[in-house]
């Protein structure tokens, strides 16, 4: 089948973590013998302030370790008519511009012959639904929503069975643990300050208990205002910048274990969905552990794949544990892995992702929604 995909960028990860999960899947469909094409908007602003910091040296990581992917800029004179012409399915991602999500729809209703889909990986449904609802999701097929919570959001709005649960997964093609071990020391966490979302809990399971414990830290992030970096210098961490995604296994192969700190709408909205840097880090055989988040969807066995900490006395406990106990860590490690590679991979998305095609009939001539 031929795929197209609407993203905010499959180029930049910089802010952007969907772009982690895109592009594993969408290779994933490459290697099946798809063919997979992504369009991104010019002037995408996590592109944008990429190559304001790095140049274009900041891409040089995506295209040399994904080497089978690529994007089209467009401009809004596309002339979608043309583009989706002979396309079997069409995802469109919440990042996109209304206007371009209404007129995709458009398009299908007045005679397109593909699936088309809406694909949601973020909390604005709960944080500022309004947000979410200017999108004009007239002529879509489904939407595809990244953890159980989310999808009753659409479920209320009307979508029925039409909305499918579809969670983030890593793309073991290059998330795995390294083929030569090194020593490991301290510890790492990587991600955005962002809206200082959760800001609180990284002093508490975070800055605070690595420090007590005398465990180095490593951050690698964007947005961290000056006030963030004056906390990091206060706690001794390092703070390193960005790092493209896929670097990061190189990154986690230096570490004795990494964190989980969610923002806090993944703890009290939208339970379930955990970062993508779980799934990234448990496939890459580092030992985690995460502050209070309930896997309320059963992803993983919690206290056997990970360690869960539900205070900052706890998480000084568990990450003392991982640093004096090389049993603890290989048990981690090889749970976490086979929780991975049994069901949280990308190529287990893809296969999901096909099933849900076949049930909207995209193996089979294809009705025009009303």
């Amino acid at each position: 089948m031929k795929f197209i995909y609407f993203t905010h960028s499959l180029a930049s990860c910089w802010n952007h973590g969907n772009a982690h999960f895109l592009r594993g899947v969408l290779r994933e469909l490459a290697h099946r013998g798809h063919a997979v094409i992504a369009y991104e908007p010019r002037g995408a602003w996590s592109l944008e302030n990429l190559l304001k910091d790095h140049g274009e040296a900041g891409l040089d990581a995506y295209r040399s370790l994904y080497p089978e992917l690529s994007s089209t800029v467009f401009d809004p004179d596309l002339d979608l008519e043309e583009v989706l012409a002979d396309a079997d399915v069409v995802i469109v991602h919440e990042w996109s511009d209304p206007w371009l999500v209404a007129a995709i729809g458009k398009v299908r209703r007045q005679g397109g012959r593909f699936r088309l889909l809406f694909h949601d990986t973020h909390h604005r449904a709960v944080s500022d639904p309004n947000a979410i609802r200017q999108f004009d999701l007239n002529g879509y097929d489904g939407v595809l929503a990244f953890g159980e919570a989310l999808a009753e959001v659409y479920r209320r709005w009307g979508w029925g069975e039409r909305v499918h649960v579809w969670h983030e997964a890593a793309d073991t093609r290059l998330f795995h643990p390294p083929a030569q071990e090194t020593e490991r020391k301290g510890v790492v966490w990587i991600g955005n300050w962002g809206d200082d979302e959760r800001g609180v809990e990284l002093e508490s399971f975070l800055f605070r208990p690595a420090q007590t414990v005398g465990l180095p830290l490593d951050i690698y992030g964007v947005r961290y205002p000056e006030d963030a970096l004056e906390t990091l210098a206060r706690y001794g961490v390092t703070y390193r910048g960005w790092l493209p995604n896929a670097r990061a296994p190189e990154v986690f192969a230096r570490h004795l274990a990494t964190v989980h700190v969610p923002r806090r709408f993944y703890v009290d909205i939208l339970p379930g969905i955990p970062t993508i840097r779980v799934f990234e880090a448990l496939a890459c055989g580092i030992p985690l552990i995460s502050a209070p988040w309930s896997d309320s969807e059963g992803l993983f066995s919690p206290g056997t794949d990970y360690l869960v900490a539900q205070d900052e006395v706890q998480m000084e406990r568990h990450m003392k544990a991982v640093l004096n106990d090389p049993n603890l860590r290989s048990a981690l490690i090889e749970n976490g892995l086979k929780a991975i590679q049994s069901r949280h991979s990308c190529a287990h998305r893809a296969d999901q992702l096909l099933v849900i095609l076949a049930n909207h009939g995209a193996s089979t001539p294809m009705e025009i929604p009303a």
